[in-house]
């Protein structure tokens, strides 16, 4: 692979990014479609990184479950072959590859899933270079310059590119989504869930998305500033936002999982989806869109946002102080 340097100035040879979010279909994808009767044909689909639980699941959703007919994840790369041939034992992956690069032209869609973001956007460049559409797992990276570059290339390449938190791109989130549209303004969040600024996998970038990103779903991409605070192994962070409203989110050590309240005037309220459980999730649905279609759910100004709030909270986790969110036009 390139030296980071290379990487760097490789991607900073890219084309001027549109502020629109890709809203028709791509080029690059239209040819997996029969004309006559819509269905889509046979897609394959690899895999970058095995060292998550994320790609054996991917097998079983895929392989196992078949929960997208003619869709098949078929290769992998793992980080060592132990971890490939663990997801595919899992996940029914039939074929483990020596270099990602070995799967250029036998795959038509492409997952990238590190446990640390600061390996997700390199290995990706042949493949968006080649029209191959790829969905990138949370965090999309691990730094906003480079992931800016990284979707400018894409963008001179026609190739469709994505990237989500589970839990933010969900059916539940969007569904608080509608209810909030109903609700007067909000001056006060608190949200909990897990988070490790000391992980070995990028701190606050391993688990924040899921604390963050549903936030910025639910009240826009609109954070000026961050600061964390930190009491030994328990830490807090505040978020300000453009229009005043705070959120206050409490990095929780005992139970996996996350809650959301706000302050009304009724009271404090703890938001909650009304809706049971679907399955496929809409993480899954919406990837497989944009792998059908070209479509993106998400601009790129979305996608890198969340990164630069990250940015900003790795920043605070060393100085303790108010830092700024570095906005698209600036980074």
């Amino acid at each position: 692979m390139n030296s980071r340097r290379k990487f760097i100035e490789k991607l900073g040879k890219g084309t001027a990014f549109s502020t629109l979010a890709m809203a028709t279909p791509l080029d690059a994808t239209s040819q997996w479609f029969a004309k006559k009767d819509n269905e889509m044909k046979p897609f394959t689909i690899g895999i970058i990184g095995a060292e998550n639980s994320h790609t054996a699941g991917f097998g079983q959703l895929f392989n196992v479950e078949k929960a997208f007919p003619n869709m098949q994840v078929k290769y992998v790369w793992g980080e060592t072959q132990s971890f490939a041939e663990k997801a595919m034992q899992e996940g029914k992956i039939p074929n483990r590859v020596d270099d990602p690069k070995d799967m250029l032209g036998k795959i038509d869609g492409l997952i990238v899933d590190h446990r640390h973001g600061k390996f997700h956007l390199e290995p990706a460049i042949p493949f968006i270079e080649a029209g191959v559409p790829t969905f990138i797992d949370k965090p999309f990276c691990y730094r906003a310059k480079e992931g800016k570059s990284f979707l400018e290339l894409a963008k001179k390449h026609g190739t469709p590119v994505t990237s989500f938190s589970s839990v933010a791109n969900s059916y539940e989130t969007f569904d608080i989504m509608e209810q909030l549209k109903n609700w007067g303004p909000i001056n006060q969040v608190v949200r909990y869930g897990p988070v490790s600024l000391g992980s070995e996998y990028g701190g606050v970038f391993f688990y924040g998305p899921h604390i963050i990103q549903p936030l910025l779903y639910m009240f826009g991409d609109t954070v000026e500033k961050v600061r964390i605070q930190k009491n030994g192994e328990n830490s807090s962070a505040s978020l300000i936002f453009e229009n005043g409203m705070m959120a206050s989110l409490v990095f929780t050590t005992k139970k996996y999982g996350w809650q959301t309240f706000v302050e009304t005037e009724e009271g404090v309220v703890e938001l909650k989806s009304k809706l049971e459980e679907k399955t496929p999730g809409k993480n899954y649905v919406d990837m497989v869109h944009m792998f059908k279609t070209g479509e993106t759910s998400r601009s790129n100004e979305s996608i890198i946002h969340c990164v630069a709030v990250l940015e900003a909270l790795e920043k605070s986790t060393a100085t303790e102080q108010w830092e700024k969110v570095a906005k698209y036009d600036e980074i």
